[in-house]
């Protein structure tokens, strides 16, 4: 071909096509443009300038094109063949009457002889075509490839690629230099080998799993007629089974026992014993939610609202609650992958006095967060396979309350609570409070394995709240997995306001009766909290103001009264009675020579007696008893020995105003005069004491007193000294 020069040539428009060099197309003319375009390249040398137009915009490199035969297509249009000669640049135009645009045409050719550079790519990349083609099975197109001589016409060739879109044509086309065309070509093309590969691998796979689909297929039709035969039926049982587990998305491990057993299943008689236990196992792998989740509320502000209208006070629960909701609601916002796996679980352990509200603030909690919610109660068991399970050798088992608990759910995140975690006790059957070490150990709790089930379980996502009353007997190993909080009671304004907005409520329903039909108010509930209930909860508070209500239906159905009825402090005092404690605390304290205190609680208002009895010994220091409420419980020493000196105190104020001067006479009790001695001795002793108790005296530091005690008593005494115990005997000590 001689080598071309600049001349015009008219521009035929190529929208959204890229036509290049040593390509051969056939064109459809539609549009004025192109008509005028053609008939110019007719009338003149035959060749035409293709100018790619992509969003209305021309390129600024065309392909001059040659016309070849024509015909017509059957919807009446005209077309041509075209073939692309070489690259152009465009330059200056001009239109001319008929409509053509006219555009100057500067050649742009590869160099001749092609350089090394070009060849080692030319052949690097006809390589990569001939794999690509051989790995879509036509390899009549390599001929094609190969007939390709120069490395310009090789990478000219990508023009007809259906893997390259529109736009990387143009910047072939674009690319003038002709190493950097080809080493642009070479890096998609290695690309889509990749693809390809990948996808035909895919394609094997899965033709190979449909053989092996069908080839079972076939195997178990040929089974099922032969167990037909033995009348051994149960095939409809395993295709159920298999149905089910292709819908539970387990994950592959705990997939790959359920299909072993399913396996065992299908070749086990149903004569044979382990028919069922197989049975058993299968369904509890699939009743078990593997991949069932509930949304959580990220709603803070409502969560807030469903925890503030349940309970009242208790403001650390519901802030860590609410942490917990932010932690997520941020991940979430953020793009950050779901909270689970090791390390991701939650253990808030509420340890608090009987009454608080501990175990239904479980349930608000999942409402708040909008999880399922369930209850494990743990008080008082003893056998490990309680929260294990059993293993599948034995007759009769079951996996443990955990597995149970998630069955329950139908969620994998559900809100679990574990009641009475501090009475878990232990046995020869093991101690299941070490079993609880991996259910509440958030570093290895997302791969807990049940005995019975054997498999992995995923615990990480599940919320736990154990409760326990008192935290000194829960194990210390367990308690260092837990986060703890604490809830000693509620404040007698709390209590007010929890009887107002919850107890009462639930009361006058229970009743029978409408909430517009009785009243109570704050003054009452007062009462009732001072002087029917010393608690650090409000269980004594609720079932104090059940009777209430109970006795206000009773007069409302016999017609005593007619409603509404507002209870006020008088008819607390006509429904409950005189006061509890008042007649409690005359009774206790009247025992003569028993020293006897009342140790009151931090908060709810506990009232507890201690009673204090001196006893001499034989080294003449004396001993002191302690008895009581308390019992074993106590031990606070500067409580109990608080208590002694207040009872002191005032026994010394009262015998101060009531007793002489023992040097100024007086009488005893049997009408005698008293001298010095006199009250020496009464001075040793009580008034009233019982038989076999006897009481020794107490110096100023609470020591037992020797000969002449009394009157170094009656020095201190007189030198403004603290007052001295009031039954003598050792300072008290807490049990």
């Amino acid at each position: 071909m001689a080598t071309p020069k600049s001349e015009l040539l008219p521009v035929l428009p190529m929208d959204d096509v890229v036509v290049l060099p040593h390509m051969t197309v056939t064109l459809a003319v539609e549009g004025d443009s192109q008509r005028a375009a053609i008939e110019a390249a007719r009338q003149g040398s035959r060749l035409v300038l293709l100018v790619p137009r992509l969003d209305g915009k021309f390129g600024s490199i065309g392909t001059v094109a040659r016309l070849g035969d024509s015909g017509e297509l059957p919807t009446g249009a005209e077309a041509f063949m075209i073939r692309g000669e070489y690259r152009a640049r465009l330059g200056g135009g001009q239109a001319d009457i008929a409509g053509a645009l006219w555009v100057k045409a500067d050649p742009i050719l590869d160099p001749e002889p092609p350089t090394e550079g070009s060849l080692a790519l030319m052949r690097e990349y006809r390589a990569l075509l001939e794999n690509l083609v051989e790995s879509r099975g036509v390899p009549q197109v390599v001929q094609f490839i190969r007939s390709a001589k120069t490395p310009g016409h090789l990478a000219d060739l990508a023009g007809y690629s259906p893997d390259l879109s529109t736009e990387q044509k143009l910047q072939v086309l674009e690319t003038v230099d002709l190493e950097e065309r080809l080493a642009l070509l070479i890096g998609w093309t290695k690309g889509i080998l990749a693809d390809a590969s990948l996808k035909e691998k895919i394609r094997s796979d899965v033709a190979e799993g449909m053989e092996k689909t069908q080839r079972e297929f076939l195997l178990r039709q040929q089974l099922e007629a032969i167990k037909k035969q033995l009348n051994e039926g149960g095939s409809d049982v395993v295709s159920t089974y298999r149905e089910r587990v292709l819908k539970a998305g387990m994950p592959d491990a705990v997939r790959l026992e359920v299909e072993r057993e399913i396996d065992r299943l299908e070749r086990t008689s149903e004569q044979n014993p382990e028919y069922g236990w197989i049975r058993t196992y299968l369904d509890w792998m699939m009743d078990i939610p593997w991949n069932v989740r509930s949304d959580d509320n990220f709603d803070l502000a409502e969560a807030r609202r469903i925890l503030d209208e349940d309970h009242t006070g208790l403001s650390d629960v519901k802030d860590r609650i609410i942490e917990f909701l932010a932690v997520r609601k941020l991940r979430k916002e953020r793009g950050l992958e779901v909270l689970g796996g090791r390390g991701s679980g939650a253990i808030i352990t509420l340890v608090g006095p009987p009454g608080v509200g501990k175990t239904s603030l479980g349930e608000s909690v999942a409402r708040s967060l909008g999880r399922k919610f369930t209850r494990v109660s743990l008080g008082g068991i003893r056998d490990e396979a309680d929260i294990r399970g059993h293993r599948r050798t034995y007759v009769g088992a079951l996996p443990g309350r955990i597995v149970r608990a998630l069955k329950e759910a139908g969620t994998k995140n559900p809100v679990i609570m574990l009641d009475e975690i501090d009475k878990v006790g232990s046995d020869w059957r093991g101690d299941p409070s070490a079993a609880l070490l991996e259910v509440l150990d958030p570093a290895q709790n997302n791969t807990f394995r049940d005995h019975y089930l054997e498999v992995d379980l995923d615990l990480s996502e599940v919320l736990f709240i154990p409760t326990a009353n008192v935290s000194e007997t829960i194990p210390a190993p367990l308690l260092d997995r837990m986060e703890l909080i604490r809830l000693d009671g509620y404040t007698e304004a709390e209590k007010v306001a929890i009887a107002r907005d919850h107890l009462l409520r639930r009361q006058v329903k229970q009743a029978g009766l409408h909430p517009e039909e009785v009243s109570v108010t704050d003054d009452a509930i007062m009462q009732v909290i001072t002087d029917h209930t010393r608690e650090a909860g409000v269980r004594n508070l609720e079932r104090e103001l059940g009777k209430i209500t109970r006795k206000v239906a009773t007069k409302v159905a016999t017609g005593a009264l007619v409603p509404p009825v507002a209870i006020t402090t008088e008819r607390v005092r006509e429904f409950l009675g005189k006061p509890k404690f008042d007649n409690e605390v005359a009774a206790r304290t009247a025992v003569p020579g028993v020293a006897t205190g009342l140790a009151v609680t931090g908060v709810g208002g506990d009232v507890l007696f201690v009673e204090a009895t001196a006893t001499p010994t034989s080294n003449g220091q004396g001993s002191l008893t302690l008895t009581g409420q308390l019992g074993d419980v106590m031990k606070d020493r500067p409580l109990l020995r608080a208590v002694a000196r207040g009872r002191a105190r005032h026994r010394r104020e009262v015998d101060r105003e009531s007793v002489p001067h023992p040097r100024a006479g007086g009488r005893s009790a049997q009408g005698r005069p008293l001298s010095g001695r006199d009250h020496d001795d009464r001075d040793r002793e009580p008034a009233h004491r019982p038989a076999g108790q006897e009481h020794c005296r107490h110096d100023r530091r609470g020591h037992a007193a020797g000969p002449g005690a009394a009157d170094r008593r009656r020095q201190a005494e007189g030198a403004g000294g603290p007052p001295h115990g009031p039954q003598g005997g050792h300072p008290p000590e807490a049990q």
